[in-house]
């Protein structure tokens, strides 16, 4: 059974609930092992402070790219960062997510791992 984050209410309109269970996991980098719940619709990776997930990785810019959810699934977006944003080797600015993808920002490897039946549409 799947469980689901509330609904959101943005500009007076219903958002699709968040999944629950989908994370961010750091395969390569200083805080390699740490995993951390995508369960916003919009989160920002970076070294800045105002970053959703705010890492001290000197590779990636202070806003450097962010997972996103909408009515196709998760998906990765470049934010102009310095060092491009690569999904399983392949540079991206804008990338949809299945399971296991291996996204590269900078010298930091992330996997992204979705619950069960949330690939994205057209995988």
């Amino acid at each position: 059974m799947s469980r689901t984050v509330g609904i959101a209410r943005k500009a007076g309109k219903a958002e699709i609930a968040v999944p629950a269970g989908a994370r961010i996991r750091v395969l390569r980098g200083f805080y390699e092992g740490l995993e951390m719940p995508i369960d916003e619709h919009w989160m920002v990776i970076g070294r800045g402070r105002s970053a959703d997930l705010a890492i001290a990785e000197p590779t990636i810019s202070r806003a450097h790219a962010a997972i996103g959810y909408d009515e196709e699934g998760f998906f990765v977006q470049d934010m102009g960062s310095t060092n491009g944003t690569r999904v399983n080797g392949d540079r991206a600015e804008r990338a949809r997510l299945a399971d296991r993808d291996e996204v590269l920002l900078g010298k930091l490897l992330l996997q992204v791992l979705l619950p069960r039946g949330q690939a994205s549409a057209g995988r």
